[in-house]
């Protein structure tokens, strides 16, 4: 009983540890998502019997791998019967057997690889990668992404079916890119990874500002795509995540309301975050193939080695922004950097800045943009300005801690 019950705890850490690229390999042996899950929970029911009888295998992965392959092949003889299509696939399957060595540790990560560029496909809708790459490479349930997106779990699982079935009935290759296509679609995928992190760094709706389990998958997947391809973008993309993650315990009060970067106490930050960021975005721009994420990283980083809002050098998160503007031209960044001339400069020359951004319309129905003129506003003694600006941020942010924030602010001003 004891024996059971070790093997069992073991048998759960080889699931939280191996699980995904199981299934990964599983997918390119399979060719088949619905298929290749269900091979994946069989393997492990059949561990859970055949383990405490027999002993752990010396190659766990490995062992899981062939049981649901077998396991799959099983499942297709049975549906034959009514298919004889799916006689073929069995028959194809079984052919196609393979020697456990190619399940080597390279082979595997090629595999997990495969299937974060397969779940990012640019086929797909960014709705549609996100919830893929949550549940096939993260693991996560549809009911923990559908909370996480303020979704129903039912539309969530519709999502996913049809991201599948988008994947099979267009011909989405399991594969890494070539040289050509990779720069393209490695870039996707860290938008998504990033858009992850995003929602669970500064949630765009609900009551709480973040959501740790979301960034965590994110800073995960980050540390997974550096091991497997550490191109310069991907360790600056992890680099801004880490670097922003670090601040995470200083953005709220004991209450849960916002606190600004200029007013958060140091030393709740994390240190071993930082100095792993900034190992990081060093190495991205010393590649000198760097690109916006690692100057987002660079601009982090400066604030985060800061040892006050004050002692920060904002000569140099200008500088940043300007190569940064230059490289991936937005409104956004634009914002950024006007808010940061306005710590360098004084809050007249980024209030200049701000309504130039603003009168140009592409911010219109931006909130942060609208908060931030109302707070340069209010700085130069334009309270009435103040007021119309923080009014009209209030009209467009859905996050229940900002609002609180912003009427604070107005609430202030009268």
């Amino acid at each position: 009983m004891v024996q059971e019950k070790a093997i069992q705890t073991q048998l759960e850490e080889i699931y939280r540890a191996e699980s995904r690229r199981v299934l990964a390999t599983l997918i390119r042996l399979l060719g088949d998502f619905e298929l290749a899950e269900e091979a994946l929970h069989e393997a492990f029911t059949a561990a859970l019997k055949q383990w405490p009888e027999e002993g752990v295998p010396g190659n766990p992965r490995a062992w899981l791998v062939s049981t649901g392959r077998f396991k799959a092949i099983d499942r297709l003889r049975r549906q034959a019967r009514q298919d004889p299509l799916t006689e073929e696939m069995a028959q194809k399957l079984e052919s196609d057997t393979g020697d456990p060595a190619d399940w080597a540790e390279d082979r595997v990560e090629d595999d997990h690889l495969r299937l974060i560029f397969t779940c990012c496909h640019p086929a797909l809708s960014m709705d549609a990668r996100v919830a893929l790459t949550l549940r096939e490479v993260c693991g996560l349930t549809t009911e923990e992404i559908a909370s996480a997106f303020l979704s129903a779990p039912a539309t969530l699982a519709q999502r996913i079916v049809r991201a599948k079935n988008k994947i099979r009935s267009a011909g989405i290759p399991y594969q890494i890119p070539g040289r050509r296509d990779l720069p393209e679609r490695l870039d996707g995928v860290l938008r998504v990874i990033y858009l992850v992190f995003n929602e669970g760094y500064s949630a765009s709706t609900g009551e709480a500002l973040t959501r740790a389990d979301l960034s965590g998958e994110a800073i995960r997947l980050g540390r997974l795509l550096n091991q497997l391809l550490p191109d310069a973008e991907v360790k600056g993309l992890l680099a801004l995540m880490l670097l922003n993650e670090s601040r995470r315990n200083a953005r709220t009060d004991a209450a849960g309301e916002l606190v600004l970067l200029e007013d958060q106490d140091r030393s709740q930050w994390d240190r071993e975050l930082i100095a792993e960021g900034v190992t990081l975005v060093q190495s991205a721009l010393r590649s000198q193939r760097f690109g916006p994420y690692s100057l987002q990283a660079a601009i982090a980083a400066v604030h985060a080695e800061a040892p006050s809002a004050g002692e920060t050098d904002w000569r140099e998160i200008v500088g940043l922004y300007d190569v940064l503007l230059r490289l991936a031209p937005g409104p956004v960044v634009a914002l950024n950097r006007a808010v940061a001339v306005a710590m360098r400069d004084g809050p007249g020359a980024g209030l200049e800045l701000v309504e130039e951004i603003l009168a140009s319309g592409e911010l219109a129905d931006y909130h942060l943009a609208h908060a931030a003129r109302a707070d340069l506003c209010r700085r130069v003694g334009k309270i009435r300005e103040a007021r119309n600006s923080y009014e009209k941020a209030l009209q467009l942010v859905r996050q229940e801690p900002e609002v609180r924030f912003l009427r604070n602010r107005l609430l202030a001003l009268k």
